[in-house]
């Protein structure tokens, strides 16, 4: 199934503007054989995408920096091709060594197309491909990055590649019979020669200046995401749509992709293998009721899920020595899944740490599992400095890696695992909310070791203020919005994003419900947008009670001063804890800074964020 949506959403690309900048590349190939040049061009396209793209998902920033200089190297060749086909002599001196290798292949396949070459021609092709990050993308390409590198990943991308071939071959097929009949008019072929070696050189251009990221990347959002979107619901892989709080996993969020779900962040999607977490929230991971039931334990009507992972896989601990199952069996165990710049898990933590503390001499352990949803999150000097702020005292295994991530088969922030003592999950919650309801999970199975907690105990109510506050669901109307171009969504700066480069970007004069935009000098990254000069500008049309912007600076002693304008003014008694009535702040550290909260009525407004000094990078918008 997801092999067929990942095929389906790769078909639509032909219906989205960015296919533009390649079609050239693919259509100067028409006239050609099918079979020797068409086919073998429009399969190397998928395959050097493919492998780039899961390069890139898995292995780091060098991948990136390759398939940089890959793509150059790609513009090189195909601006040479353009010439060639715009000039006949030129064309004739720069082939000759390739005529006369290809030649060579011919003779020996008796045939007239070079199928080495035509090859060649659809992996430069793949190598300039950026098609637009819609939902079914994203969700691919998330998943690659956090689950690791794995056959399933590579195949969605293959089958995502071969539904954007596949298009493109009907496109090549309907191009060779509309050649054939102008070719009848004509008479010959010159013209339309030089006028494909004009489209090459105006697509080499416009690679070259970003509009394949950019301005056609922003067009082609409003194209193909509904269709995208509409696939995945026909074919049970969406999500609810904003708002809805009937259903979906631990009423959910997807990080990502173009859909945000509520009160929970996903990563990867339905990518996961066997898709086992796919089910409403409750029920995903259960075995048929009875199944595994520990004997003598049926009473708590709480199934088993799975067993506790191996935590060898953490790369360090704070707050304990490295703990194992084996040292566990006995004791109730919560295992929290999260990273401290998700506002979800900062929301949730005043229970995980009430329940900890209530019920830790009753024989409750929890552990919490930090995996990290951006670079600086693996650094674990920010994480000992965060856990510290927040005054989490047990133990924390950093999962730099993920490996218990993928041992748990997880996609949210944050994610509550409840285990027995003999090692069984029984329960598991995805997201914020039903806090009643985990804490009488925790009873049964702390009742279940002979550990009867008072009947009469109350239900914890722990304080929650500041950006640990409940959100305001029903006032929410932005969703989380990252500023990186890897999952950039809804940016409306008149300017094409210049992917890893420093330009200078202008606002707009008004900006509709969750557009943003950029203003001043800017490096734009895969994760942040990093200020490159005094005075540069965020702006955000927002709907919601709280305002949160993940932020970080080049050092500790380095720091940043901004300030913080809502609607063209000071936000007054609209502050948020890290800033003043003023809207001065200042960014110290990598974190989630609370910019705004709204004390009256909860309205669409617009906020300005200006810094003051060059080096401060903006990762992700999140509201409450």
């Amino acid at each position: 199934m997801l092999v067929l949506l990942s095929y389906l959403g790769g078909v639509l690309t032909i219906a989205s503007p960015c296919i533009l900048p390649v079609l050239p590349f693919v259509f100067a190939g028409t006239g050609r054989s099918f079979a020797r040049f068409q086919l073998p061009m429009l399969a190397g396209m998928a395959l050097a995408f493919a492998a780039v793209a899961s390069l890139a998902a898995v292995a780091g920033g060098w991948a990136v920096e390759a398939n940089t200089w890959g793509r150059r190297i790609a513009l090189l060749l195909m601006a040479l091709f353009g010439l060639a086909l715009l000039v006949p002599s030129l064309g004739d001196r720069l082939m000759a060594p390739f005529v006369a290798a290809g030649d060579r292949l011919n003779r020996r396949a008796g045939q007239g197309d070079s199928i080495g070459g035509a090859l060649l021609l659809g992996v430069a092709t793949g190598l300039l491909w950026a098609p637009c990050a819609g939902p079914i993308l994203g969700l691919i390409l998330t998943g690659a990055a956090l689950q690791g590198a794995n056959a399933q990943t590579s195949l969605l991308l293959v089958a995502y590649a071969a539904g954007a071939a596949t298009s493109l071959a009907v496109a090549l097929l309907a191009g060779g019979r509309l050649l054939a009949a102008l070719r009848a008019r004509m008479g010959t072929l010159e013209g339309l020669r030089r006028g494909a070696g004009v489209a090459v050189l105006v697509a080499v251009a416009a690679i070259s200046m970003g509009l394949d990221t950019g301005v056609l990347a922003r067009v082609s959002t409003a194209s193909t995401t509904r269709i995208e979107e509409a696939l995945m619901n026909g074919l049970g892989l969406g999500g609810r749509g904003e708002g809805d709080t009937a259903s979906a996993p631990g009423n959910a969020m997807m990080q990502g992709g173009a859909m945000m779900q509520g009160n929970a962040m996903m990563a990867g999607g339905a990518m996961m293998q066997g898709g086992a977490m796919m089910a409403a929230s409750g029920s995903a991971m259960m075995a048929a009721p009875g199944a595994m039931q520990p004997q003598g334990r049926e009473a708590s009507g709480l199934p088993v899920e799975g067993r506790i992972p191996s935590f060898s896989g953490a790369v360090a601990w704070l707050n304990s020595e490295p703990l194992t199952p084996l040292q566990l069996r006995g004791k109730v165990v919560l295992l929290d899944v999260w990273t401290y710049s998700c506002i979800n898990c900062l929301r949730t933590l005043p229970y995980v740490k009430a329940w900890e503390e209530k019920y830790r001499d009753r024989g409750l352990v929890v552990i919490g599992i930090h995996a990290p949803e951006f670079a600086f999150e693996k650094d674990i000097g920010n994480v000992r400095a965060a856990v510290r702020q927040l005054g989490i005292a047990y133990p924390v295994a950093i999962d730099n890696d993920y490996a218990i991530w993928r041992a748990l088969e997880n996609r949210y922030w944050p994610a509550h695992y409840f285990i027995d003592g003999q090692g069984n999950i029984r329960h598991h919650h995805f997201g914020e909310g039903d806090y009643a309801k985990s804490e009488e999970v925790i009873r049964q199975l702390l009742a279940e070791t002979g550990t009867v907690p008072p009947a009469q105990d109350a239900t914890v109510s722990p304080a929650q203020g500041g950006v640990m506050q409940a959100a305001d669901w029903s006032n929410i109307r932005s969703p989380e919005t990252y500023l990186g171009y890897a999952r950039m969504d809804h940016f409306a700066s008149a300017e094409p994003v210049a992917r890893d480069g420093s330009a200078a970007y202008t606002k707009p004069g008004q900006l509709a419900l969750n557009q943003w935009a950029l203003d001043g000098r800017w490096t734009v990254g895969p994760e942040a947008a990093q200020t490159g000069a005094p005075g540069g500008r965020i702006v955000f049309r927002f709907h919601a009670r709280d305002l949160n912007l993940v932020l970080g600076s080049e050092g500790d002693d380095r720091p940043v001063q901004f300030r913080v304008r809502v609607d063209g003014n000071p936000p007054g008694a609209d502050h948020g804890l890290d800033v003043d009535d003023e809207g001065n702040g200042t960014v110290r550290q990598q974190r989630l800074y609370q910019l705004v909260r709204t004390t009256g009525e909860v309205r669409e407004r617009t906020f300005e964020i200006e810094f003051l000094a060059p080096g401060a990078s903006a990762y992700a918008f999140t509201f409450g």
